[in-house]
C-alpha cells in the first residue's frame, strides 16, 4: 500500500472512532506548516467529515499568520468548520512574551512549557489528526500511528494495539471505549512519510505552502 493510500486508511479509521466514541468529526490540526497542507489534502480526498483547529501560539510569523488566515477563508468557503484558539494560562488570555516573565526562564529544548500552554491546550476530549512524522527527530520516533494525547510511550503502544480491536466486542472494547472517552486522542496520519515524500506529494499535487519555504525557511509551523 503506497503511503498516501495508508495515510487515509488511518484518516478513516480515526474518523470512524472519532463519530463512535465522541459523537464528534475528526480535528485536522493546523500549524501553517507544509505538513499540515499536506494533512488538509489527505482529509479532504478521504471524504470523511472533519474540522480543522489552529492553537494561536502569538510567536509565529506574520507570513505564518496570514497563510493561516487565507487557508481557513477557503475551507470555510467548502463549509469546513475552522477554529483559530488563542491561549489561555490560568484563566487568562497570554501570548509568549507574557508568559516568558512567569516562567522566569525563555522556553528551550529542555524546559518546552511553551508547547503544553500555547499549542496543546486545544481540543479537549476529542479526538485529532496531528503531522508528526517519524523523519522529523529521534524523539518522534518513539510515536505512534494512534495514541493517547501526553501518556507515556508504553500507554500509547497499549493503546495502538487495542485499537485493532475495534470489531471485538469483549469486555476489553467496552473498557477501551470507557478510556478513550476520557481522554484526548490523537492519529498521526504521516507518520511514516519523510521530508522527500512531503516535498515530492506538495510538488505533484500542486499545493500553496507558507511563501516562508520560498525564502529559505525549513520549519515554518
Amino acid at each position: 500500500m503506497d503511503l498516501e493510500k495508508k495515510a487515509i486508511e488511518r484518516i478513516r479509521m480515526a474518523s470512524e472512532m472519532s463519530l463512535h466514541h465522541y459523537g464528534k468529526p475528526l480535528v485536522c490540526t493546523y500549524s501553517g506548516g507544509k505538513d499540515s497542507d499536506v494533512m488538509l489534502e489527505l482529509f479532504k480526498r478521504s471524504g470523511i467529515p472533519f474540522e480543522v483547529h489552529n492553537s494561536h501560539t502569538t510567536a509565529d510569523a506574520p507570513q505564518t499568520v496570514y497563510h493561516i488566515r487565507k487557508k481557513f477563508y477557503f475551507l470555510e468557503q467548502q463549509g469546513i468548520e475552522c477554529t483559530i484558539e488563542k491561549p489561555i494560562y490560568k484563566g487568562k488570555s497570554i501570548s509568549m512574551w507574557s508568559l516568558i516573565p512567569q516562567k522566569l526562564i525563555p522556553p528551550t529544548r529542555v524546559v518546552r512549557y511553551c508547547c503544553s500552554v500555547l499549542k496543546e491546550t486545544g481540543c479537549k476530549n476529542r479526538y485529532i489528526a496531528t503531522g508528526v512524522r517519524w523523519d522529523e527527530s529521534s524523539a518522534r520516533l518513539k510515536r505512534t500511528e494512534f495514541e493517547k494525547v501526553g501518556k507515556t510511550k508504553a500507554e500509547s503502544e497499549k493503546f495502538h494495539d487495542e485499537i485493532m480491536l475495534m470489531n471485538d466486542n469483549s469486555e476489553r472494547r467496552r473498557m477501551t471505549e470507557m478510556c478513550m472517552k476520557k481522554n484526548k486522542m490523537a492519529v498521526n496520519p504521516i507518520i511514516d512519510w519523510t521530508h522527500k515524500d512531503i516535498w515530492e506529494f506538495i510538488q505533484a499535487e500542486k499545493i500553496i505552502v507558507n511563501p516562508l519555504y520560498r525564502a529559505g525557511y525549513e520549519r515554518v509551523g
